[in-house]
């Protein structure tokens, strides 16, 4: 069994003209997964953790080499938000630590908060949209990606289902992952603070994310605040009961754990 497998997505990866990124070093304890289909390499999956990452994100040994030192140290937790440091190009020189959400209270409107970037260790409803780390066995009991929702939702909705299974997903400040610097401004406007959901450019996947979780009736308060994903929610009502069934059927999320990660 490897020790990790690192998957990087891409919807401009074409595989089937092979032209997909090669790997930065390989390892024997290491597998690597370039593809822009989220869900079909996931029953190739050796390692006993797996790295989701947008190719911005640099995945290199240091990294790994923390990850490998965070997951022995929390052998009961489920799946990791690393922080993700950016250098902004605008001259600034200053370093900004982008990290995982929690739940924002319904009597604020619902979704989704951003922690403090000095926030200690503490457990989280979502990751970076760009990176996360599971456990093998929670994505076995959790299955695939919902793969109609855009990509930067995808990680959002998996971690939230993933809690309806059992999981809890961790953050630990001195995991961190460095953005490359062309990508560095993008991911920093994707967590501006205007911005309401680690979804942030698509409100109607929020307002479906938390439909999926939490039922329609969790996402009202977001809808009433963004009234614009009033007609996706109802549009899309039947087929998010039934994915909401599909995911909370054997439900182990208890209200303890939802306190835990909402603010």
């Amino acid at each position: 069994m490897r020790q990790f497998d690192v998957f990087v997505f891409d919807e401009n990866f074409d595989e089937t003209q092979g032209k997909i990124p090669q790997p930065p070093f390989t390892d024997p304890e290491l597998g690597w997964f370039f593809t822009n289909d989220w869900n079909k390499h996931l029953n190739n999956i050796e390692g006993e953790w797996v790295v989701f990452a947008h190719p911005s994100i640099k995945i290199d040994r240091e990294f790994l080499n923390n990850v490998a030192e965070v997951t022995d140290s929390f052998p009961m937790v489920d799946a990791f938000a690393p922080r993700v440091r950016v250098e902004p190009s605008n001259g600034s020189g200053k370093r900004k630590f982008l990290g995982g959400y929690l739940l924002k209270r319904w009597t604020k409107g619902s979704g989704f908060v951003e922690i403090d970037e000095n926030a200690p260790m503490r457990y989280v409803a979502a990751p970076h949209p760009y990176l996360a780390i599971y456990s093998r066995r929670i994505i076995q009991r959790t299955g695939g990606f919902d793969t109609a929702l855009p990509p930067h939702a995808r990680l959002a909705d998996f971690t939230l289902r993933m809690m309806h299974a059992g999981g809890k997903m961790f953050s630990v400040p001195y995991l961190v992952a460095q953005a490359t610097t062309d990508e560095a401004e993008r991911i920093v406007g994707i967590n501006a603070e205007k911005m309401q959901a680690p979804t942030a450019q698509d409100l109607k996947a929020t307002a479906l994310v938390l439909s999926k979780a939490f039922g329609i009736e969790a996402s009202l308060p977001f809808a009433l605040h963004h009234p614009s994903v009033m007609a996706a929610l109802f549009a899309k009502r039947k087929e998010t009961k039934e994915k909401r069934k599909a995911a909370t059927l054997l439900s182990k999320l208890t209200a303890k754990y939802i306190a835990e990660v909402t603010e």
